[in-house]
């Protein structure tokens, strides 16, 4: 993942940029969108091809099925395919997929802290997705790997996983005068 904190150039003389932004991708998961686009095609083909003889209930009941169930693999997989998450100097921002839906806001006057998670994996959070597990607050979770873990007002928690997460906790604790500390050893 490219450092996108800076404006575009390189030079010492120039201020340092307001805004951050980082993605994080996870390719697999098309794997999934294909098996839900398969799901449907399926039950359009049972509509379609079928001889109707086994009775209308039963093959509404396939069709229909086959149908739901592919739109819910393929918009599910599909709204966890990447993450994009913007710092600025009042929120952090988080969007899913490629309508931005989910969306998360958490102003910066909520957090309390800013840490570095090196290795946040789904097996921790239940899966893919957004998760909540009520010892470990709230993430967003679209692949293994590194992320960032906010410490909210409230005692709550919220985590994303991104590339370049120690350039956005910096960036983080720069907005909020925070001080530096090493990378955690214990998993979000």
């Amino acid at each position: 993942m490219r450092d996108h904190t800076g404006n575009g150039s390189h030079g010492s003389s120039e201020a340092p940029s307001t805004v951050w932004h980082g993605r994080a991708t996870n390719r697999a998961q098309w794997l999934l969108a294909v098996a839900g686009a398969g799901c449907v095609a399926l039950g359009i083909q049972l509509a379609v091809d079928s001889a109707w003889t086994s009775g209308i209930v039963p093959l509404l009941m396939s069709v229909i099925g086959c149908i739901a169930a592919g739109l819910l693999i393929l918009f599910g997989t599909l709204a966890f395919v990447h993450v994009v998450v913007r710092v600025d100097g009042d929120a952090l921002e988080v969007r899913c997929g490629h309508m931005g839906v989910p969306r998360r806001r958490i102003l910066l006057t909520h957090v309390v802290g800013a840490e570095y998670a090196p290795e946040v994996t789904p097996r921790q959070w239940g899966g893919w997705g957004y998760r909540w597990r009520p010892q470990q607050g709230t993430a967003v979770v679209v692949r293994r790997g590194e992320g960032v873990v906010l410490r909210l007002g409230d005692g709550r928690s919220f985590t994303v996983t991104v590339d370049d997460a120690e350039a956005a906790v910096r960036f983080i604790r720069d907005r909020l005068h925070l001080p530096t500390t090493g990378p955690r050893t214990t998993g979000a």
